[in-house]
């Protein structure tokens, strides 16, 4: 009988170290059927395949109140203790702005994606289980490569007021307000209310040249409703006066922005999930630096350039993909 126990007791304590070493817990800063969520994900899936079972957590902050993020920071952590994955992702800034130091203080590996600000911010001094992938809006390429399209003097770079985009306005382009890059000016323009986003793109015609639409998940209406996402690019798509160009792929479609030299979701999610196959190959994660995305990718809507008129130099159009 007690051999039988002895057996039993060391067949439970396999199992559970086999779930265990294929349980990954993907805790993500946004909702299920955010875009960007959607598209790195899919990356993700990409490289681990079915080796491992991906578990995920929405903390849903672009839609919830700021009151609220760390009630779901904690529901989060809930779902870690319960499911004791062998490897945690955190996605975006908010993910590991209000995980970060807790999970710095374990010894599960943790993969970030997706952050803008500089993670030592989030992160204490010295953790030593914690890495991944920093995300870098690539605004002064952009503006390069789209000289090559269009002659330009000034453009206007929409952002909401989200917690990533003030990190965006504060790191990449340093807390400045205006900027002049390649003989172009800009100005950066966070916005908060719809009224406001809509007067902002009605009035760009005569005052600049193009037109970035950056982050826009978070716009509210007068009554303090929360827009959908749809909502916002589709109205800004139909009424920008002059062309309008992105920094996501997300926000590239027939009924979006023309496109551009854009950040790739799934580019971050392979990144992402690289790194964590390595760390379970044998890297120590706190010697490895972050990654950041290595190029880019220009992508374009056939509908929007022909909209504007714009036809692509054959250099440009022989290294773009097209979404349509």
């Amino acid at each position: 009988m007690k051999i039988l126990v002895i057996l039993m007791c060391g067949l439970w304590l396999a199992l559970n170290a086999f779930a265990q070493e294929q349980t990954i817990l993907l805790i993500e800063s946004y909702h299920e059927d955010f875009e960007w969520d959607v598209s790195y994900k899919k990356g993700i899936q990409d490289i681990l395949g079915s080796a491992y079972r991906l578990e995920t957590f929405q903390m849903d902050t672009k839609r919830l109140p700021a009151e609220e993020h760390q009630a779901k920071a904690d529901e989060a952590w809930a779902a870690y203790q319960r499911l004791n994955p062998a490897l945690v992702f955190l996605g975006d800034d908010a993910a590991l702005k209000f995980l970060g130091a807790r999970f710095a203080e374990t010894t599960t590996p943790v993969v970030y994606l997706g952050i803008n600000a500089n993670p030592r911010t989030y992160l204490p001094k010295g953790a030593k289980n914690i890495t991944g992938v920093l995300e870098r809006p690539l605004y002064v390429r952009s503006i390069l490569m789209l000289k090559q399209i269009l002659p330009l003097k000034k453009v206007l770079v929409l952002f909401d007021t989200d917690r990533t985009s003030e990190v965006i306005l504060s790191d990449v382009f340093e807390g400045k307000t205006e900027f002049t890059t390649a003989q172009v000016q800009g100005d950066v323009k966070l916005v908060k209310g719809w009224d406001e986003w809509q007067q902002e793109v009605l009035n760009a015609k005569g005052q600049y040249d193009a037109l970035f639409v950056g982050l826009y998940q978070t716009i509210v209406a007068q009554d303090g409703r929360h827009l959908p996402d749809s909502e916002v690019i589709a109205w800004t798509a139909a009424n920008a006066p002059i062309p309008l160009f992105g920094f996501w792929d997300f926000a590239v479609g027939a009924n979006k922005t023309i496109g551009g030299l854009v950040l790739s979701g799934e580019e971050h999610g392979r990144l992402a999930a690289e790194i964590a196959l390595n760390i379970f190959a044998g890297k120590n994660p706190g010697q490895m630096q972050p990654e950041t995305t290595r190029s880019g990718q220009l992508l374009f809507s056939r509908k929007q350039l022909e909209k504007y008129q714009l036809t692509l130099p054959p250099e440009v159009a022989a290294k773009a993909k097209f979404v349509e």
